[in-house]
């Protein structure tokens, strides 16, 4: 039965998957506000668009259990319509129109035009740099190009997201600049591949010039980078990280594994003495710098032998922050063709084995810093607590620090001092309060 009183022609944008899916549902909703439409994220509202994932098989089954549910509600008289977009969609158009039909219209990844006109909107091109922002006002995501060149066996972003193709510099200077004036401090860089940005404008790796020039921008404090490849890695962001007190001394890089028969059969374009000199140097160069970065398990043919060198490795070097996928098998990738012959429990059984190691890691790492004082940017208050984070740690997917305090300004830079730790959570309280 149709809710009587619901207001009438309202947007909700559903977002699942990833950061550059959340890019893109802030860009909707910029071209949906300067149409005059009424727009919400995840709120209720009588049209819905789902922002779907379809990286790997967790991420599907959770896009495609989201679409039931609202075409569930649409059949109920609870929404009026239903539109799915994003990655899901553009990878899998023609099995979701006929197996879920009862969706009003699907789009891909570059379908935004389309998109808005079938919500009554146009798209406005002048529209450079602005977006309805859903993430604190303090700190937002800065997606510096799309899609990917490169050939890893495992990995169908290429396939949703098409061919790699860089955002020139001007245009993310302006639109660092809109973000700095509505009170931004903090811009995550991210796209598929940092490394990769300029290549296709610029004829060079150009993300050490994008760099020099956000750092200019007035307003921001801290620039962080996120995915960077390890092939071809550009140096000289090293060098601007270490000087450059703006961006943050930390580094996101996937390497997803590293013995050599693996990284080989990935096509990863390296080798482990080779990814092993790239993280040395990140340390020689950037003294005290954190390094993030996420590993597969139970890819097709990782024997145990392969998977003792990947223990082993994660022992040595120390990393972090660390995160663990167990192998998807995804068609129509170079590694679909291979036989996925890593049983299900032993991928989830290795990818525990990876995680209490570094575990032990994180908690070291933490205790370590107890006694020392370090500038943390607060994102929230929880409980009895202010929670923040220091320049080592990224929003959602790194540690926190939990400050004891009366008040602090949410979204502002205070001094704390570490008085205790956790595996992977650190206790403070202002600096000011110690006087």
């Amino acid at each position: 039965m149709r809710t009587k009183h619901r207001k009438k022609n309202k947007i909700n944008i559903v977002t699942l998957g990833c950061s550059k899916n959340l890019y893109d549902s802030e860009v909707l909703m910029g071209q949906l506000k300067a149409n005059n439409k009424e727009v919400a994220h995840e709120e209720e509202g009588n049209i819905v668009v789902i922002n779907t994932c379809g990286f790997i098989e967790n991420a599907k089954e959770e896009s495609v259990n989201t679409i039931l549910d609202f075409v569930q509600r649409k059949e109920e008289g609870e929404v009026d319509q239903v539109f799915v977009t994003g990655c899901l969609s553009e990878r899998y158009k023609p099995d979701l129109e006929k197996e879920i039909p009862n969706v009003d219209r699907y789009f891909g990844t570059r379908d935004l035009p389309l998109l808005l006109k079938a919500l009554g909107a146009d798209y406005k091109k002048e529209l450079v740099g602005e977006r309805l922002s859903t993430t604190p006002q303090h700190f937002a995501y800065l997606k510096i190009a799309e899609g990917c060149d490169r050939p890893c066996s495992f990995c169908a972003i290429p396939l949703m997201r098409g061919g790699h193709k860089s955002t020139p510099i001007e245009d993310l200077v302006t639109e660092a600049e809109k973000l700095a004036a509505k009170g931004v401090k903090e811009l995550l860089l991210i796209a598929q591949d940092l490394t990769y940005y300029g290549l296709d404008l610029y004829k060079k790796r150009a993300l050490a010039d994008l760099l020099k020039e956000l750092v200019k921008v007035e307003g921001i404090e801290w620039i962080r980078l996120h995915y960077l490849f390890p092939t071809g890695f550009p140096e000289e962001v090293l060098d601007l990280i270490r000087e450059e007190p703006k961006i943050c001394n930390y580094i996101d890089i996937p390497l997803q594994h590293i013995a050599d028969p693996v990284l080989k059969s990935m096509r990863r374009g390296t080798t482990k003495d080779r990814t092993d000199r790239l993280l040395r140097l990140m340390r020689e160069k950037v003294p005290g710098i954190t390094i993030r970065t996420t590993l597969i398990v139970g890819y097709p043919g990782e024997t145990e032998e392969d998977f003792e060198v990947l223990k082993d490795w994660v022992r040595e070097m120390q990393f972090e922050r660390l995160g663990v996928f167990t192998y998807s098998h995804e068609e129509n990738t170079h590694a679909f063709n291979l036989e996925d012959d890593v049983p299900a429990e032993l991928k989830q059984a290795r990818a525990d084995e990876v995680m209490a190691i570094q575990q032990k890691i994180s908690s070291a790492h933490n205790a370590s810093m107890v006694g020392k004082r370090y500038r943390v940017l607060i994102d929230r208050k929880e409980g009895d607590f202010f929670v923040g984070r220091t320049e080592f740690d990224s929003p959602d997917v790194d540690n926190e620090v939990l400050v004891e305090a009366e008040y602090l300004p949410v979204g502002q830079f205070v001094e704390v001092e570490v008085t205790g730790s956790e595996d992977y959570d650190l206790f403070a309280v202002p600096v000011e309060a110690l006087a």
